[in-house]
């Protein structure tokens, strides 16, 4: 789960990570209240959307006066950066910057650990920097225990030298404190970019970027409030509504399976016989006639599918209840693209009759109805 920049700030002053003062309003009619709230005249007016290139993208704009602030929002409130259209302002306090940082934690699944990236040069894209001046990034690595350690934050402070010790104590301070928030929330990600130095000996962080682990929400309930499943694609914000685990890709053929290591074996399977799945989607142990209607029906929405793959291994269902489903769903939703079905387990011979009745071939094994739904998808694209 992705937070929007205003949340993230929430979340960092409730650990002690300063930031610029700052309101966020969701209309237009509420900017003269914000303005007055703000202590300078000279803001900064940022549009809250999932994606990033929003300064690029005309979404971040500096305004002296109250009249230019509110022309400047009305613009803001009425664009879209990149389809995502702007429904939340943050209006934040102007602030002279003498230095940028960079700051993050991620974690690195590959290493299965925690890793520390800080670089002296922020406000850049972190790939444009690695690439351009590798010279100047630090990336370490964390583990989980004993966490971050003094000998991290020292091999930090070494690109700090031409810093007042009082903004080197505070970075140091700043990265403790964001690392908490990374482990504690349950995140993937916590970035400040650009972590800044004022002329004043100030440091703030100016933006905020958190990603969550959408497995650990159950135990991060005070973020629910946040979701709102306006970063998702509709599709998958669809399925998140009806408790299914769907993830859009790019290929031709639409997957419905039951079970998480199934449905990854699917997509191996597909690609191994020189086809790409349109998504990955894991119905679970049920697999039910309205489970099977409302996962067709959200993948047939992609307009990429040109044909579904059903790969059902009947351990907990029964492969006939999944068959009489599948029926009726391609009835009820009138499917016309071409269906290969792949069913085994409890009661699979009864399916097949059940199937050969309405017209629709079953297979037995995973490679031959693989081959099949690559071969009859190929076939649509043409």
């Amino acid at each position: 789960m992705k937070l929007l920049e205003y949340q993230a700030k929430e979340l960092f002053q409730k650990f002690g990570i300063p930031i610029a003062f700052g309101k966020t309003i969701s209309s237009i009619d509420q900017i003269d209240d914000a303005l007055k709230a703000m202590p300078s005249p000279k803001v900064v007016l940022k549009a809250q959307v999932y994606v990033g290139g929003r300064g690029k993208a005309g979404g971040i704009k500096l305004a002296s006066t109250a009249a230019e602030a509110k022309e400047k929002a009305a613009k803001i409130f009425g664009m879209k950066i990149k389809d995502c259209p702007v429904n939340k302002l943050l209006i934040t306090d102007q602030n002279d910057i003498d230095k940028e940082l960079y700051l993050s934690f991620i974690l690195d699944r590959d290493q299965q650990c925690y890793k520390m990236i800080f670089s002296p040069v922020g406000g850049v894209d972190i790939e444009e920097l690695a690439e351009k001046q590798p010279e100047k990034m630090l990336i370490q690595s964390v583990d989980y225990f004993p966490g971050l350690q003094g000998f991290h934050l020292r091999a930090m402070y070494a690109l700090l030298k031409d810093f007042p010790p009082a903004a080197v104590k505070e970075i140091g301070m700043i990265a403790t404190n964001l690392f908490k928030v990374f482990v504690e929330k349950d995140a993937s990600l916590a970035e400040i970019n650009p972590l800044v130095l004022t002329p004043s000996g100030k440091v703030l962080a100016l933006d905020a970027k958190v990603i969550i682990d959408d497995n650990a929400l159950y135990r991060q309930k005070d973020l629910l409030e946040y979701r709102t499943y306006e970063e998702d694609e509709p599709q998958e914000r669809e399925a998140k509504q009806k408790n299914l685990n769907y993830v859009k890709l790019d290929g031709t053929i639409g997957c419905m399976v039951n079970g998480a290591g199934l449905a990854m074996a699917t997509m191996d399977v597909i690609k191994h016989f020189g086809g790409e799945p349109a998504n990955f989607l894991d119905i679970g142990g049920g697999a039910k006639a309205q489970q099977v209607t409302e996962a067709l029906e959200i993948i047939l929405k992609d307009p990429n599918v040109k044909a579904l793959f059903v790969n059902i291994f009947g351990g907990i269902v029964r492969c006939d209840m999944v068959a009489e489903g599948l029926i009726t769903a391609k009835k009820t939703l009138g499917i016309k693209k071409p269906m290969v079905i792949r069913l085994v387990g409890t009661n699979d011979q009864k399916a097949y009759e059940l199937l050969r009745a309405e017209g629709i071939t079953a297979f037995a094994t995973m490679a031959e109805a693989a081959k099949e739904v690559v071969k009859v998808a190929k076939a649509g694209q043409k």
